[in-house]
């Protein structure tokens, strides 16, 4: 081999492998991924997720593009699209769509001269209440310019079905960028190729494999059988204080929703405020919760503050969180989680109090051994019609005046296309709840947004306003906390 043989053969040793991420490899939809997805049949049941990122520039739109293109074929789960077995029985899979056009899912748009944050706001519920296109893959990216100062913002818009906050994280740890320079050796797969199924086969194929396996799980099910009558008590103990969790996780929670709250439509309002993590941090740590113990608190805060202000008194409200049960040997990517359902303090007007009574409930909640009982029903339920789906996933729900997510979030800078991310929000859908609020730290700021229902939150500018107080009220704790900001006109930071 001569010398410049030996030195392009190093090179090509050097160089990242040009494979894509090993995230969301999944071809078939898991239980709760196809529950979310087919219940959709009902319109208030929409699993769109939506991030925000303000960028402290307006990248080069033909690197943008060469981005998205780049983390499609990194990501091969952006040039999928979902392909249901006849007469849906069956569960939905994913394949490589033969027709997929970067062009459709990758946008630009220009608002009016000096936009604030409402301007930026309405473009993005107006993108997100938007139903997807269901033979194209389900995302879309839109960069917004016209920002004050040259900035910029980029709505990145998911359905839920493709993963949970912390399959996004897993994500976009690697996809995002650590410098404002290109990096020419960066990994470069290539685009995966095409896949035809029709929905026919698809059933023919699902069919075959259940006849074939069925043998296989009778003997699983003997074999369990026969391991529990070698103790029955224990076996008969375990089984009954399981079925007992189950009815707790997935039974409604022993109150009534707020009769402020009630009505549900399909328009969303959306609003952040921006919290210092090191003051969220202090007042976690002045009264020994967690942070997820002061965030939900100061949520409960602002709803009591926001019912009295109404002339409403609220002792207690329904509310939801996810809980990841996501394991460190599971595939990344994809949805791993629980959801706990709960009769939350909302009318404990001391900070103190309340934070102690909701880390109390969200600890029985993680600590319940059926916390993971839906995804043991949901594969039989995502088999069922449309309809009656989306009425079953929507008693699950509706009931719900609140959802809360705290999802993980990034430390380092990142940078897409050359544009430094300043700030990231999160934006959960409205599956029949009222509201959903979701935190995410990025950098050394806690970036809180707000999707509310405009017919349950009939005043946002006064909800607005009682989610900063409630927040206030428990940054209160900590000696010297700075108060929140919340994102009005102007821009800044």
């Amino acid at each position: 081999m001569t010398s410049e043989s030996s030195e392009r053969e190093s090179d090509r040793q050097e160089k990242p492998k040009d494979m894509p991420l090993n995230w969301a490899r999944s071809r078939e939809m898991n239980g709760i991924e196809a529950l979310m997805w087919r219940a959709e049949s009902d319109p208030k049941m929409r699993s769109t997720i939506c991030s925000l990122a303000l960028l402290d520039r307006m990248p080069d739109w033909d690197r943008f593009v060469d981005a998205c293109d780049w983390g499609s074929r990194m990501a091969p789960r952006f040039r999928q699209k979902v392909v249901e077995p006849a007469f849906g029985v069956g569960i939905p899979i994913w394949v490589n769509d033969p027709d997929f056009d970067l062009h459709y899912h990758v946008r630009r748009i220009r608002l009016t001269e000096r936009g604030g944050w409402r301007e930026v706001f309405e473009a993005a519920e107006q993108i997100a209440m938007t139903p997807f296109d269901r033979a194209r893959s389900p995302w879309e990216a839109v960069l917004m310019e016209g920002l004050p100062e040259g900035k910029a913002a980029l709505l990145i818009k998911l359905h839920h079905s493709t993963t949970d906050g912390m399959g996004g994280f897993q994500l976009f740890s690697k996809l995002h960028s650590r410098t404002r320079e290109h990096n020419p050796d960066k990994p470069q797969p290539e685009a995966p190729a095409p896949e035809w199924i029709s929905p026919t086969d698809l059933l023919f194929e699902q069919l075959t494999r259940d006849v074939r396996s069925a043998p296989a799980g009778l003997r699983k099910t003997a074999q369990t059988l026969m391991g529990a009558l070698e103790k029955p008590g224990e076996s008969m103990r375990d089984a009954i204080g399981f079925m007992q969790s189950l009815g707790r996780v997935v039974g409604e929670p022993e109150v009534e929703g707020s009769p402020l709250l009630y009505k549900r439509s399909l328009a969303w309002h959306f609003m952040a405020l921006d919290i210092e993590f090191a003051d969220l941090r202090a007042s976690a740590k002045a009264v020994d919760a967690t942070i997820n113990d002061v965030y939900l608190a100061s949520l409960l805060g602002a709803f009591r503050m926001y019912h009295a202000k109404l002339g409403y008194a609220i002792q207690k409200m329904p509310i939801a969180i996810p809980i990841s049960v996501r394991r460190s040997d599971d595939d990344e990517g994809g949805n791993q989680f629980a959801g706990a359902r709960f009769a939350a303090p909302v009318g404990i007007a001391d900070p103190k109090a309340r934070i102690k009574a909701i880390g109390k409930l969200v600890r029985s909640a993680r600590s319940e051994p059926a916390i993971d009982g839906m995804s043991l029903i949901a594969p039989a339920l995502a088999r069922l019609p449309g309809p009656l789906l989306g009425s079953l996933a929507g008693s699950l729900t509706k009931a719900n005046d609140l959802q809360a997510s705290n999802v993980p979030g990034f430390r380092d800078e990142l940078f897409i296309a050359g544009a430094r991310i300043e700030r990231l929000y999160g934006f959960g859908p409205l599956p029949g709840c009222a509201t959903m609020i979701t935190l995410v730290t990025h950098g050394g700021t806690c970036c809180i947004a707000a999707n509310v229902d405009r017919a349950a939150i009939t005043d946002p500018e006064l909800f607005g306003k009682c989610l900063e107080d409630g927040f206030a009220e428990v940054l209160e704790l900590a000696d010297g906390a700075a108060p929140p900001v919340r994102r009005m006109d102007p821009i800044g930071v």
